[in-house]
């Protein structure tokens, strides 16, 4: 099979990298070719120290490296089975894109978007043949994260749909179905979880440092918000968050925060920049003497809205109950699926903490899914 990939950035090399490894042959567009030369030599690199590390032979990297073609012709996508678009998050390059694309490929090819955030209506709307258009959203870095989303517009047939996931199977991802709304699923259910953290700085509860070790010690979390809002990088995350609260017509549940926004202003986007939430060059993060019952607080509020959005995601049908919780643990590394961890904690005690919140603040922001209400009115549970 032959597939094609526009866009030659981390998450396009990342993409391309899992299908040459799969045994797909693989050709890599971009209009700029010393990007193109630059991720064909970080690719090397890449494959070095995996072969120092064992796990792969010279052989069997070379093998890979030579299923990937890069070129700055786009008629070399010509021919392509599925064509991955990974570009820029802008809705009128990317149609722009497609269109092209349209003409190059057989009427039965995949065109498809690695879109975190935009509308797959809209990308697919561009083509004449919409009915073959579909989100395929890998995270970063491709290579090593197990989610893909994958997203129909309400144009895919159902047979691009069947077509592009067992092609995605068959690279040895994990994958979810996912309504076409704003976020999808980890972009959408996440977003509390910097949110809210932010929102407890704003309010002179927590410092950063904080607020980190309550989701790491108490939670069991990798990350901390802000680790991963500096890892993420602030202006890319700002973005995302800005985009989905526009997107869900500027629901108070997904407003973006101050700090986030000056953090950007100000150049402070985390680790590539050397400062953002944390000093990467003196590693300032002083998190200070902090009681257990202060660090539970904090964990259980964030913890709570995180299981909030799952359950208005499942009560929207965004995606299965099982794909959400999948879709966490495999696309955002948590300790456990949202909506199991809901059950484990029972769903009248994260009922009673969104209460509190919300009576205390008085703010839609803190509205309990209806989902919650009713499940907590039967006693009944997500999982049996």
């Amino acid at each position: 099979m032959k597939v094609g990939i526009v866009g030659c950035g981390s998450m396009g090399s990342g993409i391309a990298q899992v299908a040459a490894t799969a045994k797909e042959t693989v050709v890599v567009y971009d209009t700029n070719a010393n990007a193109l030369e630059k991720a064909e030599s970080s690719l090397r690199k890449i494959f070095n120290r995996l072969i120092e590390k064992g796990k792969y032979t010279e052989q069997e990297a070379n093998d890979i490296i030579g299923r990937i073609e890069y070129t700055n012709t786009l008629e070399k996508l010509s021919g392509a089975d599925i064509v991955i678009e990974a570009i820029i998050e802008s809705l009128e390059i990317k149609q722009s894109v497609f269109k092209q694309l349209e003409g190059l490929v057989s009427k039965d090819a995949i065109l498809a978007s690695n879109t975190s955030s935009l509308s797959i209506a809209s990308i697919a709307a561009s083509c004449e043949f919409s009915s073959r258009v579909v989100g395929i959203h890998f995270f970063n870095p491709a290579p090593l994260m197990k989610l893909v989303e994958i997203i129909p517009a309400v144009s895919t047939s159902s047979a691009i749909l069947t077509k592009a996931k067992e092609i995605i199977d068959s690279w040895g991802k994990t994958t979810v179905l996912v309504k076409d709304t704003p976020g999808f699923i980890v972009n959408r259910v996440a977003r509390p979880f910097y949110g809210e953290a932010l929102r407890i700085y704003e309010e002179g509860i927590a410092n950063f440092a904080t607020i980190d070790a309550a989701m790491k010690q108490v939670g069991g979390f990798r990350m901390g918000p802000f680790e991963l809002m500096d890892y993420i990088g602030n202006d890319i995350n700002y973005t995302v968050t800005e985009t989905v609260f526009k997107a869900f017509y500027y629901d108070p549940r997904y407003k973006p925060s101050f700090t986030q926004k000056r953090m950007s202003e100000a150049g402070y986007l985390g680790r590539k920049s050397g400062k953002g939430y944390y000093d990467y060059s003196d590693n300032a993060n002083s998190q200070g003497e902090i009681s257990e019952e202060v660090l539970e607080e904090i964990f259980n509020r964030i913890l709570a809205m995180l299981i909030n959005e799952a359950a208005d995601a499942l009560f929207w049908n965004i995606a299965s109950k099982e794909d959400i919780d999948l879709a966490m643990r495999f696309g955002t590394n948590y300790p456990k699926g949202l909506l199991a961890w809901a059950d484990e904690i029972g769903i009248e005690t994260i009922l009673n903490r969104l209460n509190s919140l919300y009576e205390t603040y008085c703010e839609d922001r803190y509205r309990p899914s209806p989902l919650l209400r009713k499940m907590a009115k039967e006693g009944s549970t997500f999982f049996s």
